[in-house]
């Protein structure tokens, strides 16, 4: 389901395919954050600080 995530499947649809009551459920347990995720994050904040 991570994958799915990753992939911009919204997080409801992922929330519904997993049977979970609660969207947080879901995003506690399959939304990791990747290391090219936080670089890409880092990035855009250094560009922003100049």
């Amino acid at each position: 389901m991570t994958l799915l995530l990753n992939l911009g499947a919204p997080p409801q649809v992922v929330r519904d395919i997993v049977d979970h009551s609660d969207i947080e459920v879901t995003m506690t347990i399959y939304a990791h954050v990747s290391l090219d995720d936080k670089r890409n994050a880092l990035g855009k904040l250094g560009d922003a600080l100049g």
